[in-house]
């Protein structure tokens, strides 16, 4: 083990060794004092964050912006490597930001919690830095069990226990189609790194069927973590049924890590199939996008809206997929996955952040018709709603609108003209579902009670205000992204 190999890992050891540390220390803290553990798990992300952007400079394994393999080639260091764990890590923050005060209200503040999530971070960010398909099955699971429990975190209420056992009883199933399709890329080219895959099958000597047959059963297995159709109907029941700080963490956590397992197995195994799976892709995406806006339509309660929401935007990350096909794209296709997944993040959170807010001790306040006269009684809190609904749709001035004509240029220039369409059409039909909401806030009358926790502000205010800069000013993060470049080879 080299000192690079471990520079390049330093981020996620030092966060996997606090998660450790902050799990003996929860059983000295007393109940009521269970903010101590959410600031040191905070402290633990924030000092993560910290080494993970002063990694050493160019020339070591670890460096921002240089594409190297660590330990025997099982860990890919690089630029794609470097923006999504940078974007784990605050998303994370936000989230102990956003339920700190939900915690408490509801009665779930508990010190396991935080812990959890950091492992669930730590599995997401493996899973950013994996080259080898036993390292991508590794972090699937790594990000996956820690979520199973965190979606029950609210027992003894029936609906989020049913929730759990739903997610881990179809996630368990799921793990069984990427392990079983490692096993056949395995025995078509005697090799799991990605790389040696892409070279194998390059010379010839791989089973061409089983390869593809092994490349199907892991998009199954991915496709299943990041709720595309037909591997969804987890998602409404699922999202409903776990705390929503929880549903939150899960919504933009879980495709975090699922897209960098996607982006990297199929862009860097098997670019060479591209022909094979790149319209398996174009048709998942197209019925994902589809499929998520439609079903959205009929939605009365803010939680199962929001669920289909993720699956229709799970559909347009997609199309970032079959665009990369094209070898001349790649960087760019990759790029505009990237950019969509940070301004999704910062806007997904936010609305989340409101529903927070709105909703009751008792479960009460999901419904679209409780956020009747919000924009009386909570001004500030209903403008942010509605910039993170208008972003969701794709509206300028908002981060969502340059997320998506950012990633409808890549496709267009991919020749892909007809998924750009659907993708156009669908984000039309979501303008209904997203813009009832404003119409109820601002233009029914209302009571609604709301929360006016301190934390749980600064998270809502920091996204909108992050939503609102990234869709006028996106210069700083489309600057930081040019690092990820390719997700290719070693020379």
């Amino acid at each position: 083990m080299t000192d690079a190999g471990l520079a390049a890992l330093g981020p996620l050891l030092l966060l996997g060794g606090w998660a450790c540390g902050l799990l003996l220390i929860d059983a000295f803290i007393p109940p009521r004092r269970k903010g101590i553990t959410a600031a040191l798990a905070a402290a633990g992300l924030l000092a993560s964050l910290v080494l993970l952007v002063a990694q050493p400079r160019p020339g070591d394994c670890a460096a921002p912006g240089v594409t190297a393999a660590c330990f025997n080639g099982m860990i890919r260091v690089d630029g794609f490597a470097v923006a999504l764990q940078a974007l784990v890590l605050v998303m994370s923050l936000t989230v102990i930001a956003l339920g700190f005060d939900y915690l408490q209200r509801t009665g779930l503040e508990r010190g396991e919690f935080y812990v959890l999530l950091l492992f669930a971070a730590l599995g997401m960010m493996l899973m950013a830095v994996a080259a080898d398909l036993i390292i991508v099955f590794l972090a699937l699971e790594l990000l996956s069990i820690p979520l199973y429990v965190l979606a029950g975190f609210a027992r003894p209420r029936i609906e989020s226990e049913e929730a759990s056992m739903k997610y881990f009883l179809l996630g368990a199933f799921a793990s069984g189609f990427v392990v079983y399709g490692v096993a056949l890329v395995f025995g078509a080219t005697g090799t799991t790194q990605l790389d040696a895959v892409a070279q194998a099958a390059r010379s010839g000597v791989a089973s061409p069927a089983l390869l593809l047959a092994g490349a199907g059963l892991v998009l199954v297995g991915l496709g299943f973590k990041v709720a595309a159709v037909p591997f969804h109907m987890w998602t409404p029941d699922v999202y409903q049924g776990a705390p929503s700080v929880v549903t939150a963490f899960m919504s933009v956590g879980a495709k975090a890590g699922g897209f960098a397992g996607l982006l990297r197995v199929f862009l860097t195994a098997f670019p060479d199939q591209a022909a094979a799976w790149a319209p398996v892709m174009m048709a998942v995406a197209a019925l994902t996008m589809t499929w998520g806006n439609v079903a959205a339509i009929g939605q009365s309660n803010v939680k199962r809206l929001l669920a289909y929401s993720s699956i229709a935007h799970a559909g347009y990350i997609l199309m970032a997929l079959p665009a990369a096909a094209d070898p001349r794209l790649a960087a760019e296709a990759t790029r505009a996955a990237l950019f969509y997944l940070l301004a999704y993040a910062a806007t997904n959170l936010g609305a989340w952040g409101v529903v927070l807010a709105v909703e009751r001790a008792e479960g009460k306040g999901l419904q679209i018709e409780d956020y009747s006269g919000l924009a009386s009684r909570r001004p500030g809190l209903a403008l942010a709603m509605a910039v993170f609904m208008l972003s969701l749709t794709g509206v300028p001035p908002t981060a969502g609108f340059l997320a998506k004509f950012y990633l409808f240029q890549v496709v267009l220039d991919s020749g892909l003209i007809w998924l750009a369409l659907v993708g156009v059409v669908t984000s039309l039909i979501s303008a209904y579902y997203f813009l009832r909401v404003v119409v109820v806030m601002y233009m029914r009358p209302g009571e609604p009670e709301t929360r006016r926790d301190r934390w749980l502000n600064a998270g809502v205010t920091v996204t909108a205000l992050a939503t609102f800069a990234l869709g006028v000013l996106p210069g700083p993060a489309v600057a930081f992204l040019q690092q990820t470049t390719t997700l290719g080879r070693i020379p």
